[in-house]
This record gives C-alpha cells, structure tokens and sequence, in this order.
C-alpha cells in the first residue's frame, strides 16, 4: 500500500454501569484528517492489505494506550475469504503487542457490498468459536440484512443514527426501533445505540431499556487517545 493511516478512539459505553464497555477504532489520516481521506484510496488491489493492516494497527494503538475496555474494529467481508486464515494477522498481532483477543469485536457495516448472505454468516460463526464478539454496523441505514440476522445472528446490533435522530420526536421511528430491540432480545444479542447527540434521544431509548450508546452526547472520537465519557443526569 502506498498511504498510510492511523486511528481514532470513541468510546461505547454502558449507561447501567456508567462505564466503557468498548471503544470503536474509527481510521483516520495520520495527522487525524477525517476516514474519507483514507478510505476513498481503498480498492479492489489494496482491499485485502488494508483490512489486515487496520487490524494490526488498532491492536498496537490500543496496547501501546493500554486500553481495558473491548475494543471494536470494522472489517471488509470482501476482504476475507476464509476467516480461519485472514485472522492469523490479528492473533499474531494480539500476541506481539500482548493484546487479549478475547476483547476484540468485530463490525461489519451494513453497506457493505456483500457477495452472499452464506460468506458473512461464515464469517460470524467463525469468528464467534473463535471466542470474538461480532457486530453489525449502521442497522437500519438503506437495506437492513434479517436475512443476516436469521442466519447467524451478530452479538451486537448497532442501530443506524438515521433511526436515533429525534427518534423521541418520531412515532414511526420508535414502533421500528421498539421492534428490533424485541427481535435482539429474543435472539440474546444486544443494541448500541450509536449516533446519540441530544439527552432527549438518549432519554426515550433508555426507557426503552438500551444500556449501551455511542456518540457525541457522550464522547467524541479521540484520536489516538482514548476519550473520557460524560453521562447525562
């Protein structure tokens, strides 16, 4: 690859225990320019190289800041044709910079452009008996996959900020948000809330009993530091 890049921190926490559970690394230019600046020069010849780098540098940013909490990294599908052999990179990672691999989750995002239903279920699976978390990313922006969800269903379901804006105002919003935390119960996974920025967001999803939130209400990304979160009354 002929760029390089670094990270950002954002915290996920936990409104129960007012605590981080995990912080996301969100890629960043190495002088901190947003992730347009580097995803933009990801493609098809490159895509393979920049998920496993991405991978090897979040755990060595997130040892050398001594993270404890989880930490969540996104990974490219397209980019992992056999998940048994493209996490070789991360364990060997893991164990260089003494990073417990029981703490890495793994998000997909919705957008992805995905070849089949049958490679990301694999994936999930695979990485779940390897004793990963996984996630998926954006649920709720454009096609929301159930059919991923009836498959192998993630541990992890982060609604789409579409879903949380002024969802204390949005009747429509609240009946869809209210069924898919029905849907994550039933099925033992559990919600982010990522996206919240006003207490009055936060505030209905609470009642609606979400214990886990990202976003600018309670911290906004750090880059290559690891941000304090501040938790509403």
């Amino acid at each position: 690859m002929d760029f390089s890049f670094s990270f950002a921190f954002q915290p996920i926490v936990d409104a129960v225990s007012r605590n981080v559970y995990a912080y996301e690394a969100l890629v960043r230019g190495t002088e901190g320019q947003g992730a347009m600046s580097v995803l933009s020069r990801v493609n098809e010849k490159n895509r393979y190289s920049f998920d496993q780098i991405c991978r090897v540098k979040a755990v060595k940013l997130a040892a050398k800041l001594k993270m404890q909490p989880l930490l969540s990294i996104n990974f490219m599908p397209n980019a992992v044709y056999r998940a048994e052999y493209c996490i070789r990179t991360t364990l060997a990672a893991a164990k260089t910079y003494n990073f417990d691999t029981h703490k890495i989750i793994f998000e997909i995002t919705e957008g992805e452009d995905l070849t089949s239903v049958e490679h990301l279920a694999s994936i999930i699976e695979a990485y779940q008996s390897m004793g990963f978390r996984t996630a998926i990313d954006d649920f709720g922006a454009g096609f929301s996959r159930y059919n991923i969800m009836m498959a192998s269903p993630p541990d992890l379901l982060k609604l789409d900020m579409g879903l949380i804006r002024n969802i204390h105002q949005d009747l429509n919003k609240q009946a869809v948000v209210a069924g898919i935390i029905t849907m994550m119960r039933q099925l033992g996974g559990r919600i982010v809330a990522e996206g919240v920025e006003v207490p009055e967001e936060y505030y209905w999803l609470r009642s609606q009993g979400i214990a886990l939130y990202q976003g600018y209400l309670f911290a906004r990304p750090g880059f290559e530091c690891l941000p304090e979160p501040v938790f509403p009354d």
